[in-house]
């Protein structure tokens, strides 16, 4: 089958580099849905606790495709003192979940497409949320921001954090409803 070692020897070294290419490719392929991918980052636990205190993880692994702009522990520390804990409480499930849906657009919005959407729209655009808010975005400094309707604002600081069921969006505040 081979004549020369050195025959053996490139189809070896083919195989192996296409091995290693197929490998590369299956770990740069998102292999966790948008709930799975946040519990596993150290800097989503407090997302993760108010999703499951809303009762929203069924809805974010379901098959979406859905954007989240997602706040860090850090974005949820810059609210108001009690803010969280009381948020996380039962008889505040509604309004929990109106924020963490005012943080997710359905469908798959990477950053190449929302800096087209900005830039079509003559410097913004506007997001429909899946809880029927809007939110404004816009580019500073060539970062993406987010506006939300009270007027608070979050830069994107990671994008394209693709998941099996949409893509992630970090940011570094939380967005209020009105």
């Amino acid at each position: 089958m081979f004549r020369t070692r050195k025959t053996l020897v490139a189809a070896l070294a083919t195989f192996t580099l296409s091995l290693t290419a197929a490998t590369l490719l299956a770990q740069m392929a998102p292999a966790k849905n948008i709930v799975e991918f946040a519990a596993g980052s150290a800097d989503h636990t407090t997302l993760v606790a108010a999703v499951k205190a809303a009762g929203l993880v069924n809805t974010l692994e379901g098959a979406g495709p859905f954007t989240v702009f997602a706040p860090t522990n850090a974005a949820f520390d810059r609210l108001p003192a009690g803010t969280v804990d009381s948020l996380l409480k039962p008889e505040n499930k509604d309004q929990l979940t109106k924020i963490l849906t005012y943080h997710v657009v359905a469908g798959k919005v990477d950053a190449d497409d929302l800096i087209k959407l900005i830039k079509d729209g003559g410097g913004k655009a506007e997001l429909k949320t899946v809880s029927g808010g809007t939110l404004t975005a816009t580019l500073m400094d060539g970062k993406v921001m987010l506006t939300d309707e009270k007027g608070g604002m979050a830069t994107v600081t990671a994008a394209d954090l693709d998941q099996t069921n949409g893509v992630i969006h970090v940011i570094d505040s939380v967005l209020l409803p009105n």
